[in-house]
């Protein structure tokens, strides 16, 4: 008699313990799932970037992405052929919910409003900041903003 109400009791724990487990997945996914949600409901503002070379080059860029790279390597979103610029010169990076600028151990540096950057620092609309001989400068886009037509899309850039 002891044996089967042993047996009775640990059976009911096991499926009360089984309940539980599947409950809280259930829970766990339902989080994830909001979480997701809010996530990829966050909107990045778009950037451009406008470049002025040493030799009077202009180029115009424009970004939807979070991480642009600045230089001279061919795997770069913005590549110039400034000789200046190193390979993999600076980051434009979007987090935080603010855009920063990072120099990426380049050899010339990386210069905003003529003071040289070491850390990853906040960059705003109308910041200027030199790369090399190359001088570039931003404008944020408001989250409303349309993309403009005579802007390059920013998938790779070169001049």
């Amino acid at each position: 008699m002891t044996a089967t109400i042993v047996l009775v009791l640990r059976i009911g724990l096991a499926l009360i313990l089984y309940w539980f487990i599947w409950r809280v997945m259930q829970l766990l996914r339902q989080d994830l799932k909001q979480q997701g949600a809010i996530l990829s409901s966050h909107k990045k503002p778009g950037i451009h970037v406008d470049a002025e070379m040493g030799d009077g080059r202009e180029f115009k860029f424009h970004f939807w992405q979070p991480e642009i790279v600045i230089g001279r390597g061919p795997h770069c979103d913005i590549t110039l052929t400034d000789e200046a610029l190193s390979v993999s010169h600076a980051r434009i990076s979007f987090h935080h919910g603010q855009w920063w600028l990072e120099d990426l151990g380049s050899t010339n540096g990386t210069f905003i409003n003529k003071d040289r950057i070491i850390v990853p620092t906040v960059i705003i609309t109308g910041d200027r900041f030199k790369c090399g001989n190359t001088f570039f400068s931003l404008r944020i886009d408001l989250l409303d903003d349309k993309f403009p037509q005579n802007i390059h899309n920013g998938i790779g850039g070169s001049a």
